[in-house]
């Protein structure tokens, strides 16, 4: 398939800049890939399409606030700084995306907090806009961490155009989350409420973890209309054996495996045996799902409404069929369900 394929008008209207009052109840659409039948439901509902033996794997990444503004030596312009991997703990040397660019040359120092206690050095360039910086800080590595976190903002996608709100630190963060390294929220998983989890475990559905720490390469648009020639950027990956135990039992026993949001889908097929189950995985995927694919481990999925030619738009056409696919965008814009990050939600069974 080509990229022209997945695009489609989206109003600017459903891009959803806030999330809904409470999680689990935001809107979700239910599809049936079997019959083609499409239900408007709330998110809530889901617990009515699982019975006890099925598995939910879900992504335990936490998102760390990797947007930072520092002040450029002598000029003092304002920089933005956007925190993307860590390269060397000892060194403290981060790979970052720097805007205004032009303006960031090697051998620049920034200054970040009112003190200008955290000072980095601009020690490489790798791309237009991104750079190597070196922090410069006299305390302990946790000391630093914690300065990181003290300074930076949640960073919520570019498309919302308002300020970070306090509410933003906890709504754009999983109530599963657990291991830090996300530069962006598995934003399925933003629907679970703790009560719903609750009613759910009652039930009898089990959970299986993964980390997938996401980065913004997962939001990279796609600049060649022939697929095969797209690349996706590395994201770290750890499946554990608990979780390849939980999803093995599941599928054995034909139950309902659901992937919760594209980077679990895409965690799992990063990790598929020779006999199509699920093996321990700990390194780096840069899996790229786009139709048509067949798919060894998950036999349902729950994800956001996504962008025009995005990668994330794709592999839910590979899971759904592309004329269903369209069929139910098609439906949501018709419904007014909201878009993206903060979006509502589909259930594909």
């Amino acid at each position: 398939m080509k990229l022209s394929h997945f695009n489609f008008e989206l109003p600017k209207e459903l891009l959803a800049e806030y999330p809904a009052e409470n999680r689990d109840e935001s809107k979700l659409m239910v599809i049936h890939r079997d019959t083609g039948k499409i239900e408007h439901k709330m998110f809530k509902d889901l617990i009515d399409y699982f019975d006890e033996g099925d598995v939910m794997v879900i992504n335990n990444t936490k998102v760390f606030p990797a947007r930072l503004f520092g002040n450029k030596e002598k000029t003092g312009a304002r920089i933005e700084v956007f925190l993307l991997r860590e390269l060397n703990e000892e060194q403290r040397l981060w790979d970052v995306l720097v805007d205004p660019a032009r303006k960031i040359r090697i051998g620049n120092k920034l200054y970040f907090g009112e003190d200008e206690s955290l000072v980095a050095e601009v020690i490489d360039n790798t791309t237009s806009r991104g750079r190597t910086l070196r922090f410069l800080y006299d305390g302990s590595y946790t000391d630093f961490r914690r300065k990181l976190r003290e300074l930076g903002e949640t960073p919520l996608p570019k498309y919302i155009k308002r300020e970070v709100e306090p509410e933003d630190e906890d709504r754009y963060q999983t109530i599963y989350a657990k291991h830090e390294g996300a530069v962006a929220a598995p934003t399925a998983g933003l629907h679970f409420s703790k009560h719903l989890l609750k009613r759910l475990e009652i039930k009898g559905i089990d959970f299986a973890e993964l980390t997938l720490h996401v980065g913004l390469g997962t939001f990279n648009p796609v600049e060649v209309e022939d697929l095969s020639k797209h690349k996706m950027d590395s994201e770290e990956l750890v499946i554990d054996e608990k979780a390849t135990e939980i999803v093995n039992t599941a599928k054995s026993n034909k139950k309902r495996v659901c992937a919760v949001g594209t980077t679990v889908m895409r965690g799992l097929e990063s990790a598929v045996s020779s006999e199509r189950t699920l093996n321990t995985f700990e390194g780096w995927t840069n899996k790229f799902i786009f139709p048509p694919y067949e798919f060894s481990i998950a036999n349902a999925m729950i994800t956001n409404f996504h962008l025009p030619k995005s990668t994330l738009l794709m592999m839910v056409s590979a899971f759904i069929g592309h004329d269903l696919m369209k069929r139910a965008y098609k439906e949501a814009i018709l419904e007014q369900y909201r878009f993206y990050s903060y979006g509502d939600a589909m259930l594909i069974l």
